[in-house]
């Protein structure tokens, strides 16, 4: 689970998001989309799973802001 893992597809509340580690020590890359928007963001932290949750609480502010553009 360090730095030398690969790219890990995921998926969170139907939105597929990838974490992959950065070139710079335990900092690992995010990457979602939503319809045709991709956002991507970075975080500090040894542990993947810990990634991987940061980059989920992202999707659910995205579903949450998205949801307030269409009322």
């Amino acid at each position: 689970e360090g730095s030398h893992a690969p790219q890990a597809k995921m998926n969170h509340r139907g939105v597929d998001f990838t974490v992959a580690p950065d070139s710079e020590p335990n900092v690992w890359r995010w990457r979602f989309w939503i319809g045709y928007k991709v956002t991507t963001g970075k975080t500090e932290t040894a542990l993947r799973g810990i990634a991987a949750r940061r980059a989920q609480i992202k999707i659910d502010e995205a579903i949450r802001k998205s949801k307030g553009d269409r009322q």
